[in-house]
């Protein structure tokens, strides 16, 4: 299985070479000249590779966004800067420090090693509808479109990861809400359904017409996957 990665690297002749030699060890780069919006997308990938010297804003602005968006994705830094206070700034928020000139069979061993150390991004990772990423190993959710962290209650939590841990089931609400309030449901309680409503509102699309959370009138919910 090839390998997502993201390198952000402004010179052309480097960033080929690079990009040229990562694919033909497995890899899928997906190369960019510069920094700007590429925490949109950083959580398809299972390590970054980040040039410090870029245009506009440096690697360092780049790196801390992305570790802000994506905690849990690898960054190793890449830079011809070779002074002690460059690394020891960049390794506040990176994970790897390699300096120019490198050799690949060295960065690619690297990589290795951030991508088995992170556990690999994908592996428990889902997504619900066409916008909404779910990673189960760390629970967080977050909104595909802006790379935001979608933050929920507790019980709005307990009741998503709930419906994660039963895919594609018809779950009446009384189940839901004795599995999450750990007691007996009254009937015409409508505490469950305003927890569902709000839940909905940071998660659909259209709240009025859910995608992800669907109603089966008289019945319950379900979540398809």
């Amino acid at each position: 299985m090839r390998r997502n990665l993201l390198y952000i690297e402004d010179n052309e002749k480097i960033g080929k070479l690079v990009k040229e030699e990562l694919e033909q060890r497995g890899f899928s780069v997906q190369w960019l000249l510069s920094g700007e919006g590429a925490e949109k997308d950083v959580h398809q990938y299972e390590v970054v590779i980040l040039d410090i010297m870029l245009p506009g804003l440096d690697g360092f602005t780049v790196g801390k966004r992305l570790k802000k968006v994506a905690p849990d994705v690898p960054i190793l830094l890449l830079s011809a800067r070779t002074s002690i206070d460059d690394k020891v700034d960049g390794l506040q928020f990176a994970d790897d420090y390699v300096t120019k000139p490198f050799h690949t069979d060295e960065l690619v061993a690297r990589l290795e090693v951030l991508i088995r150390r992170s556990g690999g991004i994908h592996s428990e990772r889902i997504s619900l509808g066409n916008h909404i990423e779910v990673d189960l190993g760390v629970k967080m959710i977050f909104d595909k479109r802006t790379g935001e962290e979608i933050i929920l209650t507790g019980k709005q939590h307990r009741i998503l990861m709930y419906f994660l841990r039963h895919p594609n089931q018809v779950l009446p609400k009384e189940q839901i809400y004795e599995a999450i309030w750990e007691e007996a449901y009254i009937t015409g309680d409508k505490t469950l359904m305003v927890h569902i409503r709000r839940l909905r509102q940071k998660l659909e699309r259209n709240p009025n017409s859910p995608e992800i959370i669907e109603t089966l009138k008289g019945i319950g919910y379900r979540v398809k996957l």
